[in-house]
């Protein structure tokens, strides 16, 4: 397994990209994000720009988090809570999903990412300094 010092930044750039992306797809062309990945209940542009800005701001500050190593536990712990109550979300209401087989891959990667976000959150926790 790679060190968790060695994976945090690596982590972090792929955390603040994907996380942007997200937004920036929520943002322009929100009935898209429903449709493909968004399917829970009845489509609402409004909620779909607010979610959007949570993402947008996770990832900036994970993207400002690479090169600030100070940062990287609050920025690990704050992203791995999102997906982890996000996880719940989508696990409570999996069945909800518009396409079972895509409620049920969004619960298992929320949960996936969240754990792995955590994990290296501890691990640089254990880490000597």
């Amino acid at each position: 397994m790679p060190r968790p010092d060695r994976l945090a930044p690596a982590l972090l750039g792929v955390l603040g990209v994907s996380e942007i992306l997200l937004a920036v797809w929520m943002v322009l062309a929100p009935r898209s994000f429903f449709d493909s990945i968004g399917g829970f209940g009845a489509f609402n542009p409004h909620y779909m720009r607010d979610v959007a800005t949570f993402e947008l701001a996770i990832g900036i500050v994970a993207l400002l988090a690479i090169r600030r190593p100070s940062w990287w536990p609050a920025t690990l712990a704050v992203a791995a809570l999102q997906f982890g109550l996000h996880a719940i979300n989508h696990i409570v209401d999996v069945g909800k999903a518009d396409d079972l087989a895509a409620g049920i891959f969004d619960a298992a990667s929320l949960t996936a990412v969240a754990l792995l976000l955590g994990w290296t959150l501890l691990g640089l926790e254990r880490s000597p300094a």
